[in-house]
């Protein structure tokens, strides 16, 4: 993703914070205003563990993103912010019971790639930002 389509600016993110709408999905929170331009950012508090753990959630997100940016329909700022999730406790939790290295570090911290990235389509579509 572009630079140019990131939110750098504090007073960008709190336009976004301050006017705009907020839709809620199991993982995520997705707020939104209209714009002249399609920008994106990422707020991860500490309160998701320390910094190692905030920078791979932020580089799932924008990995999540970067496969909508395309169909994404209209000029808006977003700001995707995850909920705090607890750590899986066991392999079991998936569907074919064999663990990789992706899925050793969701067990470890709680988040993963594909559960990010389909309540982020689940949050476009619901606003209706995707082209279909």
């Amino acid at each position: 993703m572009p630079s140019d389509n990131r939110l750098k600016k504090q007073k960008e993110f709190d336009l976004v914070f301050k006017k705009g709408k907020r839709l809620y999905a199991e993982t995520l929170c997705m707020c939104y205003v209209p714009s002249d331009k399609l920008k994106v950012g990422f707020s991860v508090g500490k309160k998701h563990g320390k910094s190692v753990v905030r920078n791979r959630l932020k580089r799932i997100l924008r990995e999540s993103f970067g496969s909508f940016s395309q169909s994404v329909e209209g000029n808006f700022l977003f700001v995707f912010m995850p909920k705090p999730q607890k750590p899986k406790e066991t392999a079991e939790n998936f569907s074919d019971g064999k663990l990789t290295k992706s899925r050793k570090k969701t067990l470890k911290y709680g988040y993963s790639f594909e559960n990010i990235k389909k309540d982020m389509e689940f949050l476009l579509v619901k606003g209706g930002f995707l082209k279909k």
